[in-house]
């Protein structure tokens, strides 16, 4: 007799919104607690088609962390987010200033699917300034 499985979580608004929460606390340890131990997060610019990959909770917090080492404060504004199934669909205004007094100002786009109140699968486009 196998043991009992837990019930899956459905995704709620309060679960994006704490992602989104860590995340402008520039928490890196708040961040990694909302993602699965097998997650991935696919990067905007890289190698491949799907742009840099990261995979795993090691490699995902040393991107997160560093990317927080470079900057002095970073924000995600929140413009729409809609949850379908087990994907949340975030749009949002990132705002940065690097460490090196650069600023930073574009539209992003995250999907974020989740399993069990955890993200599995972080996929990131964003627009720049040309």
């Amino acid at each position: 007799m196998s043991a009992p499985q837990p019930a899956p979580v459905d995704l709620t608004m309060e679960i994006v919104d704490a992602v989104g929460d860590a995340f402008n606390r520039n928490d890196t340890n708040a961040v990694m607690a909302c993602f699965t131990e097998d997650a991935i997060f696919d990067n905007v610019a890289g190698p491949d088609v799907h742009g840099q990959r990261f995979a795993g909770k090691d490699a995902i917090r040393a991107a997160f962390q560093g990317l927080f080492d470079r900057v002095e404060v970073i924000h995600w504004a929140p413009r729409d987010i809609r949850i379908v199934g087990d994907k949340a669909y975030c749009e949002f205004q990132r705002t940065a200033t690097l460490k090196t007094g650069e600023k930073q100002d574009w539209y992003a786009f995250d999907i974020l699917t989740f399993r069990d109140g955890l993200i599995v699968h972080k996929d990131s486009y964003y627009k720049i300034r040309s």
